[in-house]
């Protein structure tokens, strides 16, 4: 009887999984007539193309403009068209500005998701299709993930970290506050010593976190003068790193200070968000760990003009702008000249939401190619956010995530701060 259950279940099974083929198959199909494609970033352009699309994903791509009978057609004949970017760093349930630091004590879970969907929204319309959060309320950046998802809310596909896992007093615990407060409002992922940092890290995991973020130096917006180098023991970096591996998630380490990008690096993190003063050591151990630099620049070009104009910036905060977001260019191009791995990420929450392609010109400013800062969002944020297999180009049987602008990024990279189409999972959010 047992085998005959399980036979049973069996065919129910590949009966549904046929049927789920079978709609695919017969989704309407729509295609592009791209009239420049820069399908695989890197390789040269190819002219006058169609992508076929059905359903959520690209069917196939062929040369010359062909039209289907009963395809819907968008004619994109005059447009420069490219894979939907990637943003591997960003923090969708709040902007900087007047009040933020309050928000903890204001929000509630669903305020900080509903936050979260607008600035979702705006960011897809900016063209980026997927993002990489890395650090919000767990609870809101779980309901958001998986709303847009479920097609609930339009916004780009998430990975998500949840809080990031910092040392008591750390950059992502609460800082400047009445003893009170910080006693009430201590992050539930601040630990320390190696139990209680794998600890945090499995609590993350077990909630259903997407990749480790934690802080592996002091910050610049927490308010606190502890400086920004290396605020965890190399013996908790190690436990956060090897427990995170263990359980199949990479770890992911905001760092400023040079000790604490290569105590991370050393104990076999994954990937450096920020990376300000990394040194010559810190490049030769990127490249021998295969690990990713996420620069952030624009965050730094935007706390450095905040501190000379904004009121609302505390005397922590302000010097601390003042020191680090000046240097964060130079430290790309020094980065990018020693071969380390770029990928993109902008930091937005500190920036205003929807600005995010304005990265792409100060990594021309640091030295990249138009070409090269392209790939930093499609092929080498795909690969960094482990999803490389459905994202990233535009070939076949990957998510049909597209977008356009109307003139060449290649001479011109300002042209993809003016998004004129915008496709995910081949659905149309902006143009025809």
């Amino acid at each position: 009887m047992l085998k005959s259950a399980i036979s049973a279940l069996a065919l129910t099974a590949a009966a549904g999984l046929a049927q789920a083929q079978d709609a695919a198959d017969e989704a309407p199909l729509t295609v592009i007539h791209a009239g420049w494609l820069l399908a695989v970033p890197g390789e040269a352009p190819l002219e006058d193309q169609s992508i076929l699309v059905r359903g959520d994903r690209i069917e196939s791509v062929e040369a010359g403009f062909v039209s289907p009978e009963g395809a819907t057609i968008v004619d994109l004949s005059d447009d420069y068209v490219m894979p939907g970017f990637i943003d591997s760093h960003v923090h969708l349930q709040s902007e900087l500005g007047p009040g933020r630091r309050f928000n903890d004590f204001t929000h509630s879970a669903a305020d900080f998701a509903f936050d979260g969907a607008v600035n979702a929204r705006t960011t897809l319309l900016a063209g980026f299709t997927t993002v990489q959060d890395v650090g919000g309320n767990f609870e809101a950046s779980l309901a958001l993930r998986d709303a847009i998802n479920d097609g609930d809310v339009p916004g780009p596909r998430m990975r998500i970290a949840g809080s990031a896992v910092t040392p008591t007093g750390g950059h992502a615990d609460i800082n400047g506050f009445s003893l009170d407060v910080l006693h009430m409002f201590a992050s539930e992922t601040a630990c320390n010593g190696p139990a209680q940092c794998r600890e945090a890290v499995r609590t993350l995991i077990r909630g259903g976190a997407d990749v480790i973020k934690i802080t592996a130096t002091g910050g610049v917006l927490s308010d606190t003068a502890a400086g920004v180098e290396q605020q965890f023991f190399d013996d908790e970096l190690a436990a956060i790193v090897e427990s995170a591996h263990m359980m199949g998630r990479r770890v992911t380490a905001h760092a400023h200070g040079v000790t604490g990008i290569n105590s991370f690096l050393e104990a076999g993190g994954d990937s450096i968000e920020h990376g300000t003063y990394l040194d010559r050591e810190s490049i030769r151990l990127m490249r021998r760990n295969g690990a990713y630099l996420v620069p952030t620049v624009l965050a730094g070009v935007t706390v450095a003009e905040l501190a000379e104009t904004a009121d609302f910036m505390t005397d922590n905060q302000r010097a601390k702008s003042r020191e680090v977001g000046p240097v964060m260019l130079d430290m790309a191009r020094r980065a990018h000249e020693g071969g380390v791995t770029i990928a993109f990420g902008t930091d937005s929450g500190v920036s205003r939401h929807g600005l995010n392609a304005r990265e792409f010109e100060l990594l021309v400013d640091a030295g990249l190619t138009p070409m090269e800062a392209i790939v930093t969002a499609t092929i080498n944020a795909s690969r960094h956010v482990q999803m490389d297999e459905v994202i990233g180009t535009i070939e076949a049987g990957k998510f049909a995530d597209i977008v356009a602008v109307d003139g060449n990024p290649l001479e011109n990279i300002s042209e993809l701060r003016d998004v004129d189409f915008v496709m995910k999972g081949g659905e149309v959010y902006l143009g025809e």
